[in-house]
């Protein structure tokens, strides 16, 4: 393994397989064992995950809705997601914390640093939900922000593709892939990886991302073995 210490981002889309949204259980389940299969070779694993799949505050607000509270609704969708994985972990026997940036003490941990650092040395996943705790921040910026925060590797960004092209492969059939490209590049061929926020935070913290097919199996453990699978974002 060449990764000791990954963030890995799922989406809330991603949770639901096949379905129009909530959650697909086998898809939780695929996701549990490939996390699974990384721990039992000592990488130590964070998890962000969107919450799309329930609800999304800009959408929200597009229609009339307040996009503070939008926002938070958001972010207790990730919770709800959080929970979901989290138990699907302990269900293949992974020990999982999920640590939450909004109070919900009955559900989750609040989120401290250091207390998340030691779970993870301790060989425990830590599910990162409730994104950043303030309105206005996508889940792509809680990723990386808890990333630096844990002093984390890289970034894997697990999507639906099978990493980053010069423009979107599922409606340009024309469209080529890069194996490797810079944060500065992907900024000025105006590259969708993740928002603006996040990306610049990452590149002025020289935190490399990984964008891969999450969907394909075995692929996570490629990915952190040192495999060239996807796209590698990196200075």
């Amino acid at each position: 393994m060449i990764y000791k210490r990954i963030l890995l981002k799922l989406s809330g889309e991603a949770l639901m397989g096949n379905r129009q949204y909530g959650i697909d259980p086998q898809r939780l389940q695929e996701y549990a064992q490939e996390i699974k299969g990384i721990t039992e070779k000592g990488v130590e694993v964070a998890i962000v995950i969107g919450g799309g799949n329930i609800f999304r505050g800009v959408a929200g607000a597009s229609r009339g809705m307040d996009r503070v509270q939008g926002d938070h609704m958001g972010m207790l969708a990730t919770v709800i997601n959080g929970l979901a994985l989290q138990s699907a972990l302990e269900n293949e026997e992974v020990p999982t914390r999920l640590q939450s940036a909004v109070k919900i003490n009955e559900v989750a941990e609040p989120f401290i640093r250091r207390k998340a650092i030691r779970h993870l040395e301790k060989g425990r996943v830590v599910i990162f939900g409730g994104g950043t705790g303030n309105p206005y921040f996508t889940t792509d910026s809680a990723a990386v922000l808890r990333a630096i925060e844990i002093n984390a590797d890289v970034i894997l960004k697990g999507t639906r593709v099978d990493g980053i092209y010069t423009s979107d492969p599922e409606k340009d059939k024309a469209a080529t892939k890069f194996d490797y490209i810079t944060f500065e590049d992907v900024l000025k061929k105006g590259l969708k990886v993740m928002d603006t926020t996040a990306f610049t935070l990452s590149q002025e913290n020289q935190l490399p991302i990984i964008v891969f097919d999450m969907n394909t199996k075995g692929n996570l453990f490629k990915v952190v073995s040192g495999e060239k699978i996807g796209t590698k974002v990196n200075l």
